[in-house]
């Protein structure tokens, strides 16, 4: 990685990824210091790589906006809200706030195809502000679509092509403050815009932590981890989003829906629930209370090597089921396994010849190594907790013919675990698409979907014609099961096809979630991009009552319509 200072945008210091990909402007995948990795993605996929190609060379010029639907009157009203200087009809703040950040994204937003932009962008700066906006709206007839980060990847932001109604996008993060910290609950309430870094520098400050570490981390933000159900690395030890999140405020017309923060409470069905996961359906967002934790004593994660994919799923489900309370427990297939091998930086002196070493000490085991795993597992806590919890894992690895290899791969994997989509862009700056699709499934189907996909998959690259490449972890465990996270990568003819290429892979490989007993998304969310199964995974009742409760809530459709149910 190039590594610069992310400066804020010019709106109240609220800072906003670069237009047409991830992260800030400087920053890019390169690997003229990982020698196997051109070699590993030319075998697997015939794309060629070239070095020091770190942006696209595009220009917010040449783009043609579709000019704004926002008369000055709306605008004139929403000035009076926030001020002159928290609005903008600005045509790049328009196009940041467009799209998300998923393939199918940037594919668009690169070829230049808007059929929809937001016609003016507002930046609250507290509660009663998002209050006079949203009843704005709903006065007005607007469409309000909430934007954090803007990182989510199952089209969750974009106006609908066909909307006619002025569309405002709610920028949030001008609230990005920890305000209070229950210490004796450990209850932290979190304004709604504050991304991920900023989020834990002020809870590290005081001595606690949220525990909350998507892959998007660097750009994501309280209130959309809430409204898409997210989840983090180290969720085996703090939870997923659900259950951090223990209260909440949601501006609605008229009123705040405010959910207090209680250990457990028998007040019906769960508004909470109901919130959590809305996409912006039901209200925005203006602040969770937090179950916080104070900053653990000591970190540290180790890495193993287990000989097949069946021997790592076990121990995984071993140390789901035992009394070992590990922060992360992650194992990927053999290909994500070569994959994580071809991305390594040479080593140095001793270390260097250890890791040569190590194929043959495990074909002397009588291993395979073109079938091995790898696995990363966090431990968190006490000194003895920490002891506690490694010898018991431990035993288990030891249970399911695996062994360690030490923390040096672990801290290399947690130094460089927010990376992931910088790699994207560069694939596809080069040609290539590279994307994820993760499911969650009981142990007991678990393989029978890993098989399924990687069937489904390969499959598809043969109908597009394409050499193909799927791999896979596990993470997110649970006591009844665990999530599988795959990544699949082609290269695409061109432009033109591209995405209709890629709609042939993504589909097929959602289909087969459903169809082995999988869920069409474990933490990223319904969107646009999976409401199409959404009947397959929660039936048609429950669909109509979803449909039912936005209805009933939002008669009007004002609030970021079309997502989860569909259009």
């Amino acid at each position: 990685m190039t590594d610069v200072q992310q400066k804020p945008d010019t709106i109240s210091g609220v800072k906003h990824m670069k237009w047409w990909g991830w992260g800030v402007e400087g920053v890019a995948f390169h690997h003229d210091d990982k020698p196997a990795f051109a070699p590993f993605v030319k075998k697997i996929v015939g794309v060629e790589l070239t070095q020091g190609r770190h942006d696209t060379g595009l220009d917010i010029g040449d783009l043609t906006v579709p000019a704004s639907l926002a008369s000055s009157a709306v605008v004139d009203k929403l000035t009076a809200i926030v001020g002159a200087d928290a609005v903008t009809g600005d045509d790049l703040d328009r196009v940041v706030h467009t799209y998300g950040k998923s393939v199918r994204d940037l594919l668009r937003i690169r070829a230049g195809r808007l059929p929809r932009v937001p016609d003016v962008v507002v930046y609250p700066a507290d509660e009663a502000e998002v209050q006079k906006i949203v009843d704005l709206a709903v006065a007005e007839d607007l469409v309000l679509i909430p934007f954090g980060g803007g990182s989510n990847i199952a089209g969750s932001l974009e106006p609908l092509p066909a909307e006619a109604r002025p569309v405002v996008s709610l920028d949030m993060g001008r609230l990005s403050k920890v305000l209070d910290i229950d210490e004796d609950s450990g209850l932290a309430r979190i304004q709604a815009g504050g991304q991920g870094p900023d989020l834990e520098e002020q809870l590290n400050a005081r001595g606690w932590t949220l525990g909350h570490f998507p892959d998007s981390f660097t750009h994501s933000t309280m209130g959309g981890w809430v409204a898409t159900r997210s989840s983090g690395m180290q969720s085996d030890k703090y939870g997923d989003i659900a259950d951090i999140t223990k209260g909440l405020r949601v501006v609605r017309p008229g009123g705040v829906l405010a959910i207090r923060a209680v250990p457990s409470a028998s007040t019906g069905p769960s508004l909470r629930e109901m919130i959590i996961g809305s996409e912006g359906r039901l209200g925005v967002i203006t602040e969770v209370t937090a179950q916080v934790h104070r900053l653990p004593e000591k970190r540290e994660i180790i890495a193993y090597l287990f000989p097949s994919w069946h021997d790592g799923l076990a121990a995984m489900q071993a140390i789901a089921e035992s009394d070992a309370a590990p922060s992360v427990t992650r194992v990927s297939d053999a290909h994500e396994t070569a994959f994580s091998f071809a991305t390594s930086k040479p080593g140095k002196g001793i270390s260097q010849k250890v890791t040569d070493a190590l194929p043959l000490l495990l074909k002397a085991k009588g291993w395979d190594v073109d079938a091995m795993c790898l696995s990363f597992i966090g431990y968190e806590g006490s000194p003895e907790h920490v002891a506690r919890t490694q010898k018991l894992v431990g035993k288990i690895v030891k249970a399911n013919r695996g062994m360690s290899v030490g923390t040096g791969p672990g801290k290399l994997y947690d130094q460089k675990k927010f990376d992931t989509p910088y790699l994207r862009d560069f694939f596809l700056d080069h040609g290539g698409i590279g994307d994820v699709s993760e499911t969650a499934a009981p142990w007991s189907k678990l393989r029978a979907v890993s098989n399924r996909v990687y069937a489904a998959a390969n499959q598809a690259f043969d109908e597009i014609g394409k050499q193909g490449w799927i791999m896979s972890h596990l993470s997110h465990s649970y006591h009844s099961g665990a999530c599988l996270y795959f990544t699949f990568a082609f290269e695409y003819t061109s432009e033109d096809v591209a995405e209709a290429e890629y709609d042939v892979v993504k589909k097929a490989i959602q289909q087969a979630f459903l169809d082995t007993g999988g869920t069409l998304s474990h933490h990223h969310g319904v969107g646009l991009e999976h409401a199409p199964w959404l009947e397959q995974d929660v039936s048609a009742e429950g669909v109509a009552v979803m449909k039912g409760l936005f209805d009933a809530a939002d008669a009007g459709g004002n609030f970021n319509p079309g997502k989860i149910t569909g259009p």
